[in-house]
């Protein structure tokens, strides 16, 4: 079958949006000293660096009160609100803290390419902020569209090889106004709703991001929407499903790379049943975007399949170092969501020396190519001296019981390193781990302490990942 179906359906929901008036646009506000281009020339002014500097490490380098040290040592509930220093040091002739701060190492954060102390990202958004303040604040249909926000899209969609983008607030908002919008094209392309098999049915991995399970919660609601949650990553499932799905409108939704276990969803094979069975291709890109792929395209560039994906949705708070959310895709499916995505549609937008911060690191990114090297280099070092067959930047030590993990994780404090237990309700209950992440600002010596201390609270060799056929509930 021709994969223009799904394009015919969303034609069909914008010409009924039309009919109804309720079609939305997108208003850039333009700034004077910023002037508008589709591919701007202004790459010259990112300046960029062809290994490690000392601002690097200020992206995995950090510190925490000695009160939260000992919190977190005695696993005390803390309201965040822990003194940085005692008022005893304030009050001392230098004024400093500093003999009341613990220095860790982090192996636990989301800054995958160490681009968020990055001295041009830091300019991109001075400059902004200085020109602009934190820009008109509204949501983007009223006034919080800019020519930055428009600059970063055009970057975006270049990037994920698609048609156009969409900026949301956050990932997770982008998810669930992309969800919703599902919903509606059954709702609103279907003249005769009687009939189930008109309805949209939605197929997801059972390990899938929280974001992707509530946008689907919410489009559940709506009478022409069936849901099947498939075993992880398990394709035979999945085509059972589909062959036994007498539904037209099919959607499969999956995380690119899964969050808690590090593991890849099996592309190729998603690409083929896409094929076979004329599916939506829903990808949640939010941990490879700028570290998978030649070119940072992500992990379908990885894997060969970008062409194949329809829907590309990504975050700006991982790799990208800044805050924010996007949905690559179609110019149709851009106007329906803009259109119909509550959660896109009733968020303020993200403030302009973000935007323009998160633009510079996407093309810092794309020019710093050591910084994806490097991240890969890092998960070679972890898998040479540990031997465990880690596929990713992510790894998930499963260790047990809750105590088990909570007591790895302060082994791991007292050894500097800032790594936390994933508990109940993150994970199942005697499925605790330690979810390390690995940066391109770290070094193999940091991988080597790192591996050193970890072999002193778990053992090794028995630990890894752990693939859970476990159905959750929508």
């Amino acid at each position: 079958m021709e994969m223009s179906s799904w394009d015919e359906w969303v034609e069909l929901a914008l010409s009924k949006l039309e009919s109804m008036k309720v079609l939305r646009s997108l208003r850039p506000i333009h700034y004077s000293s910023y002037p508008f281009e589709i591919k701007p020339k202004i790459d010259h002014a990112f300046k960029v660096f062809d290994d490690i500097r000392q601002w690097d490490r200020a992206s995995v380098e950090i510190e925490i009160a000695e009160s939260t040290f000992n919190r977190w040592l005695l696993d005390v509930p803390s309201s965040g609100d822990d003194l940085t220093c005692d008022n005893a040091d304030l009050e001392g002739e230098s004024g400093s803290c500093s003999k009341q701060l613990r220095k860790l190492l982090l192996f636990s954060g989301n800054d995958y390419l160490g681009l968020s102390s990055h001295p041009m990202v830091a300019k991109a958004a001075t400059k902004a902020v200085q020109e602009h303040g934190m820009g008109p604040r509204g949501s983007a249909l009223i006034c919080g569209y800019t020519t930055y926000h428009r600059l970063l899209e055009s970057c975006l969609a270049e990037s994920k090889n698609k048609e156009d983008c969409l900026l949301c607030p956050t990932g997770f908002s982008a998810n669930m106004a992309f969800m919703t919008v599902v919903g509606y094209v059954g709702s609103l392309s279907d003249i005769n709703k009687t009939h189930l098999k008109e309805g949209v049915a939605i197929f997801s991995d059972a390990l899938n991001h929280a974001s992707i399970i509530d946008g689907i919660r919410l489009a559940e609601k709506q009478e022409i929407v069936q849901v099947f949650i498939y075993r992880h990553c398990d394709m035979a499932h999945l085509n059972v499903l589909l062959s036994n799905c007498m539904m037209k409108k099919k959607v499969v939704v999956t995380d690119s790379l899964f969050s808690m276990d590090g593991d890849f969803a099996p592309m190729v094979q998603l690409s083929k049943l896409r094929k076979k069975h004329n599916f939506l291709l829903v990808v949640d890109d939010a941990h490879g975007t700028l570290v998978c792929g030649k070119s940072g395209g992500g992990v379908p560039e990885e894997f060969g399949c970008s062409d194949d994906v329809d829907i590309c949705i990504g975050t700006l708070s991982k790799a990208v170092g800044c805050h924010g959310g996007f949905i690559a895709c179609s110019k149709k499916w851009k106007q329906l969501i803009q259109s119909r995505g509550r959660a896109f549609i009733f968020s303020t937008s993200t403030p302009v020396p973000i935007i323009a911060a998160a633009h510079a690191a996407v093309v810092v990114a794309k020019k710093e190519t050591w910084r994806r090297k490097a991240i890969w280099n890092r998960v070679q070092d972890f898998r040479s001296l540990t031997g465990i067959p880690i596929t990713s930047h992510i790894i998930s030590l499963i260790v047990g019981s809750e105590d088990h993990a909570l007591q790895a994780s302060r082994h791991m404090l007292k050894c500097g390193f800032h790594i936390t237990a994933i508990r109940p309700p993150t994970v199942p209950p005697n499925l605790c781990r330690l979810r390390i992440t690995l940066s391109a600002a770290h070094t193999r010596n940091d991988i080597r302490k790192l591996t050193s201390a970890l072999s002193q609270c778990i053992s090794l060799r028995e630990s890894g990942y752990f693939y859970t056929n476990a159905t959750p509930k929508l």
